[in-house]
C-alpha cells in the first residue's frame, strides 16, 4: 500500500506551482489554500492556471489534493452576515475545486459565540446543506482544538454534523487538534483508545484525511501549535503508532508543521516515512 503523504503547498506565483514545490518537499499528495487565508477574497484562478494544475499532477502523480477554506469562514456562527459570507467563500472553494480537478475542501466547523453548541451544531449544517457541490468534490470537516466556543474538538461533534447535513460529507483529523482537545495520542495505547472511539463515534469508513502535526502544548490544553514530527508533546512513539496503524495506512496525509530551526516540509514527510513500517 503506497504512503501518500505531503504537506500544505504554496501558491505563489500561480496555483499551478504548488505542483512543483510539492516536489521539492518529496510529497505526492499535498493541500493549498485558493487564496489568503486572512481575508475575504475569490480564488480567482485563470484556465490557463487550472490547465497546468491538472496537467502537472497528472505527470507527477501527485493527489489526492485538499483546499484549505480561509480561516474567516464560520459555519456555526448565528450572525446572519457572517453566516453569508462563509457560505459564499465555501461555494467559491468547492467551485475552485472543480475547475482544478481536487477532490476535496476542508472546513472548520467555526465557533457557536452564543448559540450553543446544539445552536451551532444546527447553524454548520444548515450552512453545508445550501452548497451546491460539484460532482466529485467532497468536503471534510476538520476536527478542532476545542478552544473557546469552537466545535469540532469533540468527535460527537463530528458525528452531529455528518448527521444532521444532508450533503456527503467526511472527515479531516488533525492529530494535533485532537491532542489538544484531549485525546491522548503520546503512547501505542493511547492511540488505539483514541481511534477506537473515532471509530465508535464517527466511523472509519467517513475518515478521508490526516493533518499529521506533533503538538507544542500537552494533552488537553485546547492549544493549538504545531510541532515537528515526533518532537512535540505527542512525540515519536506516538506518530510512529498512529500512522502505522491499521485504519490510518490507506488515508492521505498533509503535514502542516512548522518551517523552524533548519527543517520544513521536506525533513517532516522524511520523517513520517522512516516512522511508517
Amino acid at each position: 500500500m503506497t504512503l501518500r503523504v505531503g504537506a500544505h503547498a504554496s501558491i505563489a506565483g500561480g496555483v499551478d506551482n504548488a505542483v512543483e514545490n510539492q516536489r521539492e518537499y518529496s510529497g505526492n499528495c499535498g493541500q493549498i489554500f485558493s487564496h489568503s487565508p486572512q481575508v475575504w477574497q475569490d480564488p480567482n484562478i485563470g484556465d490557463e492556471e487550472a490547465q497546468a494544475f491538472r496537467e502537472e499532477t497528472e505527470t507527477h502523480g501527485i493527489g489526492p489534493w485538499v483546499i484549505h477554506t480561509s480561516y474567516l469562514v464560520n459555519l456555526c456562527t448565528p450572525k446572519d452576515d457572517l453566516r453569508e459570507k462563509s457560505l459564499d467563500s465555501m461555494q467559491q472553494e468547492v467551485d475552485a475545486a472543480d475547475t482544478l480537478g481536487i477532490e476535496y475542501v476542508n472546513v472548520h466547523l467555526g465557533a457557536h459565540t452564543g448559540a450553543g453548541v446544539e445552536g451551532g451544531l444546527d447553524n454548520a449544517a444548515s450552512v453545508l446543506d445550501e452548497l451546491d457541490v460539484p460532482e466529485g468534490v467532497t468536503v471534510l470537516v476538520e476536527s478542532d482544538a476545542g478552544s473557546g466556543t469552537k466545535l469540532g474538538g469533540e468527535f460527537e461533534h463530528l458525528a452531529e454534523v455528518l448527521a444532521r447535513s444532508k450533503q456527503d460529507l467526511d472527515i479531516c483529523l488533525d492529530t494535533a487538534h485532537m491532542f489538544a482537545a484531549g485525546y491522548d495520542l503520546s503512547t501505542p495505547d493511547a492511540v488505539e483508545e483514541t481511534l477506537a472511539e473515532f471509530d465508535d463515534v464517527v466511523g472509519f469508513e467517513n475518515l478521508a484525511c490526516v493533518h499529521l502535526n506533533d503538538s507544542k502544548h500537552a494533552c488537553g490544553t485546547n492549544k493549538d501549535e504545531h510541532a515537528h514530527i515526533g518532537e512535540g508533546e505527542i512525540g515519536e512513539d506516538g506518530m510512529r503508532a498512529f500512522v502505522n496503524h491499521d485504519a490510518i495506512r490507506a488515508v492521505p496525509i498533509v503535514l502542516e508543521t512548522p518551517t523552524e530551526d533548519g527543517r520544513g516540509f521536506a525533513w517532516n514527510i522524511d520523517r513520517v516515512r522512516e516512522l511508517r513500517r
